[in-house]
């Protein structure tokens, strides 16, 4: 299971720290995701982190502004968010998977999901 938190509204140039705490997840998983998804758009990958925190992956659309990273004792990976935008409005989601590489942007790599925790920026 995955489980996020840390969404809630913010004003425009405000920070978010969102959380995923992973359990039960199998031996096979290797990576994690964030994901976003505004009203009336596709789901976009936002970040992704290979466990270890050796390699991480941002979208263009977020990158100097988010950072990912993880906590293996807690089995937590972090988003912080910076500067927020408007156009930061969204349903934020976390996944995990074991294809970690050049479709860490794309759902069909993950396997597990959290529910999501919605994110305002005003």
């Amino acid at each position: 299971q995955l489980v996020e938190s840390g969404g809630g509204s913010v004003q425009t140039g405000g920070s978010l720290r969102l959380s995923c705490v992973g359990s039960g997840l199998t031996s096979e998983i290797n990576c994690m995701g964030w994901f976003r998804q505004a009203p009336g758009k596709e789901r976009e990958g936002v970040a992704a982190i290979l466990f270890g925190g050796t390699l991480t992956s941002i979208a263009d659309s977020v990158k100097g502004r988010f950072t990912i990273s993880e906590d293996n004792a807690q089995n937590t990976v972090y988003l912080q968010m910076d500067s927020l935008k408007a156009e930061d409005t969204a349903m934020y989601y976390c996944a995990s998977g074991s294809l970690y590489g050049g479709d860490w942007d794309k759902e069909y790599a993950y396997t597990y999901w959290g529910r999501g925790t919605q994110v305002t920026v005003s």
